[in-house]
C-alpha cells in the first residue's frame, strides 16, 4: 500500500499498521505505471504485481471507516490502487525498512538478442 494513502486513512501514524498490508511505500502504485505483470525489485526480492485488485473489505471498514473504504475503491482510487497492489514473490530475498522500491524492465518487450551498439 501506498504510505501517503495509508496515512491519509489511519490519521495517526500509530494506526497506519492496522490496514495489514506487508508493505507500505512511497511509490506510484497506478495501474497506469505498474500495470499486471510488471516486477519491483526491494531488497534483493523481486515481487509481481497480479491483476486481482486489492479492495478495502469489513475490517478496513472496522478499522478506517466506510467513507475511507469508499474512497480507497471510487473508480479513481482503483485506478491509483489507493487500497495497495496485490503481489507474488518471484525471487525471495531480504527487505529491509528504508529499501529503495525499483521498477523493473518488462521482460516481455525485450528481444531475445542482445543489444549491440551501432559503429562508428
Amino acid at each position: 500500500m501506498n504510505a501517503r494513502a495509508a496515512s491519509l486513512v489511519a490519521i495517526e501514524p500509530e494506526r497506519r499498521p492496522l490496514a495489514g498490508d506487508q508493505l507500505y511505500v512511497d511509490f506510484d502504485l497506478s495501474l497506469s505505471n505498474l500495470p499486471p505483470r510488471s516486477r519491483l525489485g526491494i531488497g534483493s526480492a523481486v515481487i509481481e504485481i497480479t491483476a486481482t485488485p486489492h479492495t478495502g473489505c469489513a475490517k478496513f471498514v472496522a478499522r478506517f471507516g466506510a467513507d475511507a473504504q469508499r474512497w480507497v475503491n471510487s473508480p479513481q482510487g482503483r485506478e491509483l490502487r489507493l487500497r495497495g497492489a496485490n503481489a507474488r514473490v518471484v525471487q525471495p530475498g531480504t527487505v529491509c525498512v528504508g529499501d529503495m522500491v525499483r521498477k523493473l524492465p518488462d521482460e516481455h518487450n525485450r528481444s531475445s538478442r542482445p543489444e549491440i551498439a551501432p559503429r562508428s
